[in-house]
């Protein structure tokens, strides 16, 4: 009997470590960086944008006209000599000035292999503050080669890159233009 128990122990065993999985990752490579060359990768990406325009515009037009209706002759005697004359000058000056900063590290995914080996990847991510949601979007094109040991890539390494930044909540809500004042911008 104790040989039944002591056999079926040993069976028992050995069905189990069978179905066990090696701790071994026959993929591992000791003497290269892992770089993320599949979909499905997660990749950090290091936002740091700022851009600074400014526009600066003068403008300034002159228009003179005069017209002269002669004295009516026969039928059309009853109009008299009329003179009309217009003066029109326009100036104006104008000028915007517009900078942005957007910091941020944000995970985002391998979502296509290219041809070349250049991968696509997207991501998001959501902040939450006192009722108000701030969303960092993100999409472009990378080589693997730039993406460092700690499998991070700056923004600025990013090709045709799409960065967005919106927000939603009551501070946005405030900061949008009303409808009446959308109706008066449009006429006037």
């Amino acid at each position: 009997m104790k040989k039944f128990f002591a056999t079926m122990i040993f069976i028992f065993a050995f069905c189990v470590s069978a179905s066990a999985q090696s701790l071994w990752d026959d993929n591992a490579s000791w003497y290269s960086d892992s770089r993320p060359g599949r979909v499905g990768d997660i990749i950090t990406v290091l936002v740091n944008e700022r851009t600074d325009a400014k526009d600066e515009a003068t403008m300034e037009t002159k228009k003179e006209t005069t017209n002269t209706v002669n004295e009516g002759t026969g039928i059309l005697r009853f109009i008299r000599a009329l003179t009309f004359s217009a003066n029109n000058e326009a100036k104006g000056d104008g000028s915007t000035e517009r900078k942005h900063h957007a910091t941020a590290t944000l995970a985002c995914l391998v979502t296509e292999v290219l041809p070349n080996g250049n991968l696509v990847i997207e991501g998001t991510r959501d902040i939450r503050t006192s009722e108000e949601v701030l969303q960092f979007q993100l999409f472009g094109v990378i080589r693997p080669q730039d993406v460092n040991a700690d499998n991070q890539i700056p923004s600025s390494l990013i090709a045709n890159a799409e960065i967005a930044v919106k927000g939603r909540g009551i501070i946005s809500r405030t900061q949008k233009v009303g409808v009446i004042t959308q109706i008066l911008q449009t006429v006037f």
